[in-house]
């Protein structure tokens, strides 16, 4: 977000204006852009994916999800403004989980709903929809929605997949899959777009605690410690939740998701160059990334409300379970307030696995340049 513009509501409903420029969305709906001769080919299922997939096989996953009520009344939400397109309609529920989400469009008057889970989550899935009485409408499938089979094309689908910084874990390569496969031309997607975001930030707590805590121990000296524990704490991505008052800038945009018309291959590597001019005096400690998504039907689709229902992970916002995620430099910088911060950010894919996301971030600051680079595993 920058000067201006509106603050998003985390679940709430906020009102566009219709005039407004923003991301472009394809008229007429998304889907059914591939003939049956060219349908899209499944990935290997490898090791690295059943791992995925067995550690959303947990309770306590599904727990902190369903517990993080801004995540999950901004989808119910989302349904209820779509409630008029979802009814009599057929929905795909692409990593149903616990099946909630299936649950909330049946309830919204959705005529069958095809619920795919690939972790074995699935099976308390089937469960909780017949203890709702809602197998008449429900069909939990137990695989990757790269591998099941569905045999009619479907009005909606309905995803979960952001993952930290938006694109961990590589879940919306799914989507795109069953997009492709199934979904009939004006179809509707939620969320339908989505926009990472990324600023500077200062956390002295933080740096006080994990490192100049070695300074004096009980007494003793342990400054020795110090880059070892630099390496320890700041050498990963850090999943954290900061508040608004330690971003130093106004954020730039990293990518925006078009859920419509995105392809895989966009997913592989993203760059994004930025330029920061800090508002305060005070110490760079990292950068900080957070995103939004965005509920919008595809042109020509009326929803019951002219607002558009969003889900923020912003510090300034409630916070959810993806908190934000944070590169930490080894050593801060000390900024003059509008001082300019400027560079480069890239997102790749990691070669070892799909699922992991390599972060490289090259930048000039004070005359100065630096590269800081990680995975998040």
């Amino acid at each position: 977000m920058g000067p201006g513009d509106p603050v998003l509501g985390n679940g709430k409903l906020v009102r566009r204006s219709r005039g407004r420029p923003g991301r472009p969305r394809l008229s007429g709906g998304g889907g059914g852009r591939f003939s049956p001769a060219t349908q899209p080919t499944a990935p290997p299922c490898t090791d690295f994916d059943l791992a995925y997939f067995k550690a959303y096989s947990h309770l306590g996953v599904h727990e902190e999800m369903l517990k993080d009520r801004v995540r999950t009344e901004s989808y119910r939400n989302a349904i209820r403004q779509h409630q008029d397109f979802i009814a009599g309609k057929v929905v795909l529920d692409v990593g149903c989980g616990t099946g909630v989400l299936s649950i909330f469009c049946a309830l919204a008057g959705a005529r069958r709903v095809y619920a795919v889970e690939a972790s074995d989550i699935a099976v308390q899935a089937a469960d909780i929809v017949n203890e709702n009485n809602l197998s008449d409408k429900i069909i939990v499938l137990h695989g990757r929605v790269e591998d099941v089979d569905i045999d009619e094309q479907v009005d909606v689908i309905i995803s979960e997949w952001m993952g930290y910084i938006l694109l961990y874990e590589s879940m919306l390569a799914s989507v795109i899959f069953a997009r492709d496969k199934w979904l009939k031309p004006g179809g509707l997607i939620l969320p339908s777009h989505a926009t990472l975001y990324m600023a500077p930030i200062t956390n002295p707590e933080r740096y006080h605690d994990s490192i100049d805590f070695w300074q004096d121990v009980y007494g003793i000296k342990m400054s020795s410690m110090k880059s070892l524990a630099k390496q320890c704490a700041f050498i990963e991505p850090s999943v954290e939740t900061i508040t608004g008052e330690s971003v130093l800038t106004w954020p730039c945009v990293v990518m925006q998701v078009d859920c419509y018309t995105i392809r895989v291959e966009e997913l592989q590597s993203i760059t994004a160059n930025f330029e920061f001019s800090s508002m305060l005096q005070a110490p760079l400690h990292g950068f900080g990334f957070w995103f939004d998504v965005e509920f919008n039907g595809p042109m020509g689709i009326e929803a019951n409300s002219d607002a558009t229902v969003v889900l923020s992970t912003a510090p300034e916002d409630s916070p959810t379970h993806w908190q934000q995620t944070i590169l930490y430099l080894f050593d801060p910088i000390e900024l003059k307030k509008d001082q300019i911060i400027e560079g480069s950010v890239t997102l790749s894919q990691s070669i070892e696995n799909a699922r992991f996301l390599n972060i490289h971030i090259q930048y000039c600051c004070g005359g100065r340049s630096f590269v800081k680079q990680s995975t998040m595993r």
